[in-house]
């Protein structure tokens, strides 16, 4: 669902916040407009050199200078798309005003007989290349149908997701447009608690509004399993609609995306949480090269290390994170880690909590070689240990940028390869199953969990088997062998 995106953890359900990403949803007093804009129009200005902070007469920061510099950098992103299907009014949006009352008492529709409401959404990005690529949040876009970019001179732009990556809640979308005014990247790994930052975005649809803070904390870990940034803990005001937006230290350069916020009503509540710069910037590169982000893993399971636990390990604190699982045959077990080992360091980097090493395994470069600092009996060891790469929860069967889109990104799927132990006992030859479907392919009848064995009459074993076959269709249908509780069953599903 466009409009409103939400993720709650345990800590927040257990403590009555709610960890919510700060997209807006677009309502009937601040609807934003879509279209193309004139690309005739002149162009915004370069970009200048740094515009660092200065006090004013009350010994304040006076941020002036900064917006003036890089705020014709902040965009404005608008989306628009369909509303999600609800389980029991399939094909009825829960903001509709006669929604309850046909949850109730009416008789739902079935799937794929009545059109969805479209839904819009806002949020904020920022400039990072005078030819138009542009760093928003994943949520902002992530089910968008079409997105619409909004320059701070009026014009608008209708934009291409180059990819997303929703493991580090990172986008790049991309408008036809050059010459365009950019941002400075900063280093986020400078910033201190107490030092001052702003952020620019769309608050409630308020197009570069501008709002002032502290950093609170750094490296902050975030409760959920997309923890793959260290997130910088701000009290900088933010909102929904703030998504995507930047976060600029006094220098002037940008040293995060502004991404959620805690709360227990959805609005600003004093704390706020930004993606670091070169995190982005790295997720960035690797979707505008690759058209995905690859990730490593050694195969354990880790928690953090208690003052009880580090008493009976023999610790001299609580430090590093306690391995619980080692998988069989994968790399963790095949460098000598044993359930009980405590990983102190990741290539010499410190481990204070578990949830630092994710992201340290997942940055490494599959086939790489990682050492690993363990504590085991009394003692410290090192290890050696070769990640592989991750595979991602579900990847679509093509990117918006992908040359095969009009082929392949219609059928509406979201697959992933079979682990070889769910092989086993799914007791199937299939190698893909469905993950997520919407679109086409939801109203042919795929369900995730659905394995697929082939499309029209030909096997399929990989992603780019089913890309390829998808785009040597005949005609508009595109036929699904899919396997299901043990039985076959072909389904088809047009995407014309």
């Amino acid at each position: 669902m466009i409009s409103r995106y939400l993720r709650v953890s345990v800590a927040a359900l257990a403590s009555g916040l709610v960890l919510t990403a700060c997209s807006g949803q677009v309502g009937a007093d601040v609807l934003a407009s879509g279209g193309q804009g004139n690309s005739s129009s002149p162009a915004a200005a370069q970009q200048t050199p740094a515009a660092p902070v200065v006090a004013n007469r009350a010994g304040l920061p006076d941020f002036t200078a900064l917006v003036e510099h890089y705020g014709p950098a902040v965009v404005n992103i608008d989306v628009v798309g369909k509303s999600q299907n609800v389980a029991d009014v399939p094909g009825m949006s829960p903001n509709d005003p006669f929604y309850d009352f046909f949850r109730r008492f009416g008789r739902p529709m079935p799937r794929g007989q009545q059109d969805m409401p479209r839904e819009h959404g806002e949020g904020s990005g920022f400039i990072v290349t005078p030819d138009g690529y542009i760093l928003t949040n994943a949520h902002v876009v992530s089910n968008a149908d079409e997105v619409t970019v909004r320059l701070t001179d009026r014009r608008e732009f209708t934009a291409k997701v180059v990819g997303i990556d929703e493991r580090t809640d990172v986008a790049v979308v991309k408008i036809d447009a050059k010459n365009l005014p950019t941002v400075r990247i900063g280093d986020p790994s400078k910033l201190r608690p107490g030092e001052w930052v702003i952020a620019i975005g769309s608050p409630f649809g308020f197009e570069n509004s501008v709002t002032a803070g502290i950093v609170s904390a750094t490296a902050r870990s975030m409760p959920g399993e997309n923890n793959f940034a260290p997130f910088i803990q701000t009290d900088v005001a933010v909102n929904p609609g703030n998504s995507g937006g930047p976060l600029f230290n006094m220098n002037g350069e940008v040293v995060g995306i502004n991404s959620q916020i805690y709360s227990r009503t959805g609005g600003y509540m004093g704390l706020s949480f930004a993606v670091p710069i070169n995190v982005a910037n790295d997720v960035r590169e690797q979707l505008v090269k690759f058209g995905k982000v690859t990730r490593s893993r050694i195969g354990v399971s880790i928690q953090d290390v208690s003052a009880q636990l580090a008493e009976s390990f023999g610790l001299d604190r609580p430090r590093g994170a306690l391995v619980g699982m080692v998988e069989d045959d994968g790399p963790g077990q095949k460098a000598g880690v044993k359930p009980g080992d405590v990983i102190l360091s990741v290539d010499d980097t410190p481990i204070d909590t578990s949830a630092q090493v994710p992201g340290l395994i997942a940055n490494k470069k599959p086939g790489s070689n990682v050492t690993l600092e363990v504590w085991r009996d009394g003692s410290t060891k090192k290890l050696n240990v070769r990640p592989v790469e991750l595979k991602e929860k579900g990847e679509r069967v093509a990117s918006n940028d992908s040359a095969d889109q009009d082929e392949t990104d219609k059928l509406g799927l979201a697959v992933r390869p079979l682990q070889p132990d769910e092989k086993r006992q799914a007791q199937t030859q299939g190698s893909l199953v469905v993950e997520n479907v919407e679109g086409p392919a939801q109203e042919a009848g795929v369900q995730p969990g659905d394995i697929i064995l082939g499309v029209n009459g030909k096997p399929v074993k990989t992603l780019d088997d089913l890309r390829s076959a998808a785009k040597k269709r005949n005609g508009k249908v595109v036929a699904l062998l899919i396997e299901r509780e043990n039985a076959q069953i072909f389904l088809p599903v047009r995407i014309g």
